[in-house]
C-alpha cells in the first residue's frame, strides 16, 4: 500500500491525510484543548493523521444506532461491556488512536480512569471492539488505519460506510484481520442485524429500533 507523506506545518494544521511528525510535534497539536472539540489525532511511529470532527447527522446518527445495537445486545445476553465514545489510546511515543467509539466486552478488563488524559496503553489494555464511522475516510479506515489497530492489538474492528448502511467487520490476531460476519467477540450478534438497523435508520425512529433490536435479540432460538 502506498501512502503520500508530508511534513507538519506549524502554521496550520493539515487535515485528512498521514503527514511526517514527530511524538513531540504530534503532543503540541493532539494535546492543546483548543483541538479537543474539533479534531481527531491518530498516530503512528513517524507519522500522524488529524481528522477534523464530523457534524453532519449522517455521522451522528450512524454512531447512535451502531451504539444501540450494541448496547442491547449486551443487556440481552447479560455480557458486561464498557463504552467510550470518540476517546483517545496512547501508546507513548509510539502510537495513538481516536475511534469513533469503543468498547471493553468481557469479565476480566480494568475500568479506565474517568479523567481527560488518553487512555495509557501501557497500563490498560486496547478495547477489544473499535469502530469507525466513515463518511469521508473510507480509504484511510480500511487501510492505514486498520493496520494501526492490527499493530495495538484490537480483537475486532468495525468501519461503517456512511452512506451505504454497510459494516466491514474485521477480526484481528497476531497484526493480522480477516474479514467476519459474525462478531467474535460479541458472540451471535451477525453484522446483518448492525447493516438492517442502519438500513432502518432512515426511515423510523430510535424507539422503533430499539423494540427490533430488543425482540430479535431476546427471540427463544427455534
Amino acid at each position: 500500500m502506498v501512502n503520500t507523506v508530508t511534513t507538519v506545518s506549524k502554521a496550520e494544521i493539515v487535515s485528512d491525510r498521514w503527514i511526517k511528525a514527530t511524538w513531540d510535534e504530534f503532543l503540541t497539536l493532539a494535546d492543546d484543548p483548543a483541538h479537543a472539540e474539533m479534531a481527531r489525532f491518530y498516530y503512528d511511529r513517524d507519522t500522524m493523521r488529524i481528522e477534523m470532527a464530523a457534524n453532519g447527522s449522517l455521522h451522528g446518527r450512524n454512531n447512535s444506532v451502531v451504539y444501540d445495537v450494541i448496547s442491547l445486545f449486551a443487556i440481552a445476553k447479560n455480557i458486561r461491556i464498557l463504552k467510550l465514545t470518540n476517546t483517545s489510546f496512547r501508546k507513548t511515543g509510539l502510537q495513538e488512536c481516536q475511534p469513533d467509539c469503543s468498547f471493553y466486552i468481557g469479565d476480566s478488563f480494568l475500568l479506565p480512569p474517568q479523567n481527560n488524559s488518553s487512555i495509557d496503553l501501557d497500563s490498560f489494555e486496547i478495547p477489544h471492539l473499535v469502530v469507525e464511522i466513515a463518511t469521508t475516510s473510507l480509504n484511510d479506515d480500511l487501510g492505514r488505519k486498520r493496520i494501526l489497530y492490527e499493530q495495538l492489538g484490537v480483537k475486532e474492528y468495525w468501519v461503517v460506510n456512511g452512506g451505504e448502511s454497510q459494516v466491514y467487520a474485521f477480526e484481528m490476531s497476531g497484526e493480522r484481520s480477516g474479514t467476519i460476519r459474525e462478531s467474535q467477540v460479541l458472540e451471535g450478534l451477525s453484522i446483518a442485524i448492525v447493516e438492517e438497523a442502519l438500513k432502518r435508520s432512515l426511515t423510523e425512529d430510535d424507539g422503533a429500533i430499539a423494540r427490533w433490536l430488543l425482540q430479535t435479540f431476546t427471540v427463544s432460538p427455534a
